[in-house]
């Protein structure tokens, strides 16, 4: 097609086979669009495209991805605000005509199977490795493990008794992602093989960190989850993978600075009558066996 459309946060940039949107930078830009960058939709991954008068002498062209297309919007599962929507862009009330050509174009590209749920991922997840800081921990991805490190100011003391976490994919079925700006936020990782009894709360699970407005906000967390949502997919259709083994408190192997670290750590704690003599004593002994 080779046509652009310049919106205030985003241009679209219009392809033969997909439309790259790159996303402007600005204080007054939302975060996450920031984050992203840029990112490639295939005209396949769509289901629909509208055109319909927005606030203040603006109109709004909004591609609607089909479901399970897009790993960053099966992460969200909806949760997103409009203003946060990667597929809609805002343009000045005196572009709606190029843009409703543009949105006709778009319709007669639409694929056969554009009424239905896609059968996997057709959009690229965010690039790895990433990473953000939670209330009670950071969470890393490499592109093969998820790994959970607690803070010993904000991680209850469930967490701090199973000790610093890493999933590899191929251990995992899917993500809970929920949004801080709705409820206060989590991420948690949902395990093929379920752990003994049901997951609690969130910031009793150690499979999960949790985190407010000012803790892994959406422009960091959500990324993370499309990411490691994505590798869980083509773990579960592709081969066998090969991915990081599964730590838990307890593996060897740990640095002996570490665990000096998590000893001091673990006895500020018992001296603020968060830990037992006997849950200090018992954690104790466990990473002094991890050297």
């Amino acid at each position: 097609m080779g046509d652009v459309l310049a919106g205030f946060h985003a241009v679209w940039e219009f392809g033969s086979d997909s439309v790259l949107i790159r996303f402007e930078r600005g204080i007054r830009r939302p975060k996450l669009f920031q984050a992203l960058g840029e990112r490639r939709i295939p005209y396949e991954a769509l289901s629909a495209v509208e055109l319909s008068e927005g606030r203040r002498g603006t109109v709004v062209l909004h591609a609607v991805p089909r479901p399970g297309a897009d790993p960053l919007m099966e992460a969200a599962a909806g949760q997103l605000k409009e203003d946060a929507d990667p597929y809609r862009l805002v343009l000045p009330a005196e572009q709606e005509d190029p843009a409703a050509h543009l949105a006709d174009e778009l319709r007669r590209l639409l694929g056969p199977d554009a009424g239905e749920p896609a059968d996997r991922h057709l959009v690229a997840p965010p690039e790895g490795p990433l990473h953000f800081k939670a209330y009670d921990g950071k969470a890393s991805f490499d592109g093969s493990a998820v790994t959970f490190r607690w803070f010993w100011t904000g991680a209850s003391s469930a967490k701090w008794m199973s000790g610093d976490q890493s999933f590899g994919v191929g251990e995992l079925s899917g993500v809970e992602w929920r949004s801080p700006e709705l409820v206060t936020g989590h991420l948690r990782l949902l395990e093929r093989t379920a752990r003994d009894g049901t997951p609690g709360e969130a910031d009793q699970d150690p499979a999960a960190v949790v985190f407010g407005l000012g803790y892994g906000p959406v422009h960091e967390s959500l990324p993370f989850a499309a990411a490691v949502l994505a590798a869980v997919r083509t773990a579960q259709t592709g081969p066998e993978p090969r991915c990081a083994p599964v730590r838990r408190a307890g593996d060897t192997g740990r640095n002996p600075a570490d665990i000096a670290d998590r000893i001091r750590q673990l006895g500020e704690l018992h001296g603020a009558g968060l830990l037992t003599d006997g849950e200090f004593s018992a954690k104790k002994a466990e990473l002094l066996a991890e050297l």
